[in-house]
């Protein structure tokens, strides 16, 4: 190893920003050319921390973005989504065209192989307001009761990215609604995974839940809706959580398999634009090894739906 990597490696600098999840690294210039210390280092500090945030990265644009995400794996592009103008894979979440995702989740849970880890960098910032919040999905796992954490083993649940939009949101326009429903939910995917998964690589064991999740197999829409609120705020304690105050040129990079994430809309009429890639995940493993399983829902059989009780509506029409 040349003098020049030691060098690089070592200015790598690892600081907490909350006591479960969460740390800040300096030290560091992005690009898709740092050294396999350096590398390696971030990758350590991602799987420890499931969040790590870098300031005054002003110089990555979109092609250098899509460069770093190399690194971590192959990027992928949103399966309905079209991806931004002269990219291969960025997805932008802009205000001004509805771009907030004002509501916890892991990211594209509705398909089975859903993303590692996604990347994310700040290019218009509000002056106040629009921080984004993660939560350990591991430590949540941990803390829970012991009754609770034998439930929770079993269970298996649907995902899908037929949800209801409107009901996670404190306002939403009309606009937001159709947007979502022509664009997002363009085509309707359903998976099945295991409320409890197995990291690849730490082997810790992660709750997979968040606002795609449309019911628990086995289990009627009001029970399901019932137990997902229970669940879902184990996860959300304020204890399990970091929040970020973003500055134009921030970039946050999260362990996808291991929390879930929260931008909060409370920035009015200001401007907030956000860029992000995601890195092609695994199919995740529950705790008996069991493989998540997705299909693509036949256009003949797609139906917008209102709520967990319309969802279980239509599975058991699906089921009989």
């Amino acid at each position: 190893m040349s003098a020049e990597a030691n060098q690089t490696a070592a200015q790598v600098e690892v600081r907490r920003i909350a006591g479960r999840i969460g740390a800040e690294i300096t030290g560091v210039r992005l690009a898709s050319d740092l050294d396999s210390d350096t590398v390696k280092s971030i990758r350590e500090a991602l799987l420890e921390h499931k969040v790590i945030f870098f300031r005054g990265q002003q110089h990555l644009d979109d092609a250098a973005q899509e460069a770093l995400a190399g690194l971590f794996g192959a990027p992928v592009a949103h399966p309905t989504v079209p991806i931004k103008g002269g990219t291969e894979y960025i997805l932008e979440l802009n205000s001004d065209h509805g771009g907030r995702a004002d509501s916890w989740h892991t990211d594209v849970t509705f398909v089975d192989a859903y993303p590692q880890a996604s990347i994310l960098r700040a290019v218009i910032v509000p002056e106040s307001g629009g921080d984004t919040v993660w939560a350990n999905t591991a430590a949540a796992y941990d803390n829970l009761p012991e009754e609770l954490r034998q439930l929770a083993d079993r269970l298996w649940a649907v995902h899908t990215n037929n949800y209801d939009y409107a009901s996670y949101r404190q306002k939403v326009s009309e606009e937001d609604v159709k947007r979502h429903r022509d664009v997002f939910a363009s085509t309707i995917y359903e998976t099945e995974h295991p409320v409890v998964r197995v990291h690849p690589e730490t082997g810790e064991r992660t709750l997979v839940l968040g606002h795609f999740l449309r019911k628990f197999v086995g289990l009627s829409a009001a029970d399901s809706a019932q137990l997902f609120n229970l669940l879902q705020g184990h996860v959300t304690r304020l204890e399990n959580t970091a929040r970020w105050r973003w500055e134009a040129g921030d970039v946050a990079i999260w362990d996808n398999r291991a929390t879930q994430h929260y931008a909060i809309n409370d920035y009015g009429d200001q401007q907030r634009i956000v860029r992000r890639v995601t890195v092609d995940g695994d199919v995740p493993v529950s705790i008996d090894g069991r493989r998540s399983s997705t299909r693509t829902v036949p256009r003949s059989e797609q139906t917008s739906l209102g709520s967990l009780q319309d969802a279980q509506a239509l599975a058991d029409e699906r089921s009989a």
